[in-house]
């Protein structure tokens, strides 16, 4: 993992975006918006060995630390406080977000390869591929 860190990804390409968006209950604005953006995403890992994953749009950033396999409180990007706890499967961050009874569970996979992070988003049976490509 260690080719990832301090490497910024910016979005190329988005597939099932709106119908994901959808089925988390995204209000429309907020989709409408989601669609336009293009976030560069990065990964950082501090002294003390937290992880930090940053977000940075045109309209928020976002920065989340953590440790891996270690639950933690987060906000989403549409201002919703979930569970979330991460785990690594070679080079892939597994983040499980779960919420309140009228959020639904939400999976992020994030594959890092030296040329693109593949990030796979599923909640409620509606999967969304979105590809990042690095920021030369």
């Amino acid at each position: 993992m260690s080719l990832i860190f301090d490497k910024k990804f910016k979005l190329e390409t988005s597939e099932n975006f709106d119908e994901f968006c959808k089925a988390l209950g995204v209000i429309e604005v907020m989709r409408t918006l989601g669609k336009v953006m293009s976030p560069v995403v990065e990964l950082t890992k501090n002294p003390d060995g937290k992880h930090v994953l940053t977000c940075n749009t045109m309209i928020r950033n976002t920065s989340i630390e953590f440790n891996l396999n270690e639950e933690f409180v987060e906000e989403t990007l549409d201002a919703h406080k979930v569970r979330s706890i991460i785990t690594q499967e070679g080079n892939k961050l597994v983040h499980v977000q779960k919420g309140s009874s009228n959020r639904k569970e939400t999976t992020i996979i994030r594959e890092f390869e030296p040329d693109r992070l593949k990030m796979t988003l599923t909640a409620d049976g509606v999967t969304c591929t979105r590809i990042y490509k690095p920021v030369k």
